[in-house]
């Protein structure tokens, strides 16, 4: 598609939607998020969001409010187990980081409570107050990650599944026995959920890698030092510059993600000045991969049988 479009609405709005990245992004200028949305707008949002990735949308005065009510025009709002909420408004999630108060651990790529069995399809969070200088978020396609992998590494990564878990948040919880046994009621609650390494989008049919270095814990059929070799040389892949865009806040703005295909890190180089967020998230469905799952046993398929001894070795490589 061109750098820039413009789309008319039913209503009359002219929404004029930019290319930011190569990969993923767009700004779109036209839309008055205070006000109610037409479906003709929240569909074409819908296609945008999963098209681009990453929405942004500049000058938007928005509340806390407007804020949820434009999450739920695409779907049932979730609360974050882990993050701090008002108890009368748990959706909304107020991020206000300054001195003696430090951004949590989002410093690291990731995407959104991956370990869910139906993580979030998007993200969108709103700026009030930004620093002068950094506060940045970074965006990676992973889609673009999968598409950039060789065709043999693409095919031994299809049907594979992979488990995820919130091990970043277990550090919130005391290590009396008070604390492990609240820790063990939210086990339960979130058993550890297991996803396909490659993700079908729902909405493009395009793939995806859908592993992230915060949650994903270990691919299932392999020993753990192939399964870290495996985990690290695909999570490498989200440094690659050209796949991703870099957004710099500005007040009032708002960036509304894809949860389903773009990893996120924010970057913490401008504590102790103030950074004031507000987030929503928006419920998902269970992730679907590019094939069945695989057995176990097709899995070891493609891997070498474990060197016992020099002898066994030895007789390996008269077998092969």
């Amino acid at each position: 598609m061109a750098d820039t479009k413009t789309l008319d609405s039913k209503t009359g709005a002219r929404l004029s939607v930019k290319k930011v990245g190569v990969f993923l992004g767009a700004e779109v200028i036209g839309i008055d998020l205070t006000k109610r949305l037409d479906q003709e707008t929240v569909k074409e949002i819908k296609q945008l969001h999963a098209e681009h990735g990453v929405l942004i949308f500049p000058d938007q005065k928005i509340s806390g409010e407007d804020l949820k009510k434009f999450g739920r025009y695409f779907g049932e709002l979730t609360v974050h187990p882990f993050s701090s909420s008002a108890e009368d408004n748990p959706e909304l999630i107020v991020y206000d980081q300054k001195e003696g108060n430090p951004p949590p651990p989002t410093d690291i790529w990731h995407t959104d409570e991956t370990f869910r069995e139906s993580p979030p399809m998007g993200t969108a969070l709103c700026s009030k107050i930004v620093p002068d200088v950094g506060g940045n978020t970074a965006f990676c396609s992973m889609t673009a990650v999968y598409e950039g992998l060789s065709d043999k590494l693409q095919q031994f990564l299809s049907g594979l599944e992979a488990v995820h878990d919130f091990v970043p948040f277990k550090t919130l919880f005391t290590t009396d026995a008070k604390g492990i046994e609240r820790m063990r009621k939210f086990e339960d609650m979130y058993p550890k959920s297991t996803h396909p390494v490659v993700r079908v989008h729902p909405v493009t049919g395009r793939k995806a890698l859908f592993v992230n270095p915060q949650f994903t814990l270990y691919i299932k059929g392999m020993e753990d030092d192939e399964s870290r070799t495996i985990l690290d040389l695909l999570i490498r892949k989200t440094y690659i510059h050209e796949y991703q865009y870099r957004h710099i806040w500005q007040p009032d703005m708002m960036v509304f993600w894809d949860n389903r295909s773009v990893q996120h890190s924010a970057l913490h180089d401008y504590y102790p000045k103030r950074r004031l967020m507000e987030r929503i998230t928006i419920k998902g469905d269970k992730p679907v991969g590019d094939s069945k799952p695989c057995d176990p046993s097709e899995v070891r398929r493609y891997l070498s049988p474990p060197v016992m001894a020099f002898d066994s070795r030895q007789k390996r490589q008269h077998e092969m």
